[in-house]
C-alpha cells in the first residue's frame, strides 16, 4: 500500500470528514424544501421519523436515537409541541421522564412524509444496494468514532 506524504494529507479534499461535512450540507439542501412542505426542519423531521416508528417515547430514548443531548432535545421538542403534533408528558411511573407522543395531527404527517426516502433516494444517485452499503459503513464508522471518544 502506497503511504501519502504529509502534504497530501493536508489537503482538503482528501478529509474523509470534510466528504461527510459536505455530503451532510448537500442533503440539507435537498431535504429543505420537502421538508418545508411539513412545516418541519430536519431535526424535527428525525424525532417524527422515530416516533412514526414507535409512538409514546421517552426524551431519553430519542435522544440516544438521534445522538443528542436532552438540553439539545428539549426545545425542538417544545416547538414540535406548540406545532401540534407531539404531546409531552411525565411517566407516572418515573416523575423524571418525560414521555413524548405523537398527537392525531402528528401521526397524519407520515402520509405528507412518505415520499421524501425516495426522492432523497433518487437526488443521491445511488442504486439502492450501494445506498445500503454506504449506510452501513457510515454506521460502523460513527460507532467507531463513538467508541474511540469514550476511551479514557
Amino acid at each position: 500500500m502506497a503511504t501519502a506524504s504529509n502534504d497530501d494529507l493536508l489537503q482538503l479534499e482528501n478529509f474523509l470528514c470534510f466528504s461527510v461535512y459536505s455530503a451532510s450540507h448537500a442533503f440539507n439542501r435537498i431535504y429543505k424544501p420537502l421538508l418545508d412542505e411539513l412545516g418541519l426542519t430536519y431535526p424535527q423531521y428525525l424525532v417524527m421519523v422515530s416516533l412514526w416508528q414507535e409512538d409514546n417515547q421517552s426524551v431519553r430514548s430519542i435522544g440516544e436515537k438521534m445522538f443528542l443531548e436532552s438540553s439539545t432535545l428539549t426545545p425542538l421538542l417544545k416547538r414540535l409541541e406548540a406545532a401540534g403534533l407531539v404531546t409531552r408528558k411525565r411517566d407516572p411511573k418515573d416523575e423524571r421522564s418525560v414521555r413524548i407522543s405523537l398527537t392525531d395531527t402528528g401521526a397524519a404527517l407520515r402520509a405528507k412524509a412518505e415520499n421524501i426516502p425516495a426522492c432523497i433516494l433518487e437526488a443521491t444517485g445511488l442504486d439502492i444496494e450501494t445506498a445500503k452499503r454506504l449506510h452501513d459503513d457510515l454506521r460502523v464508522m460513527r460507532n467507531h468514532l463513538d467508541a474511540s471518544v469514550a476511551k479514557p
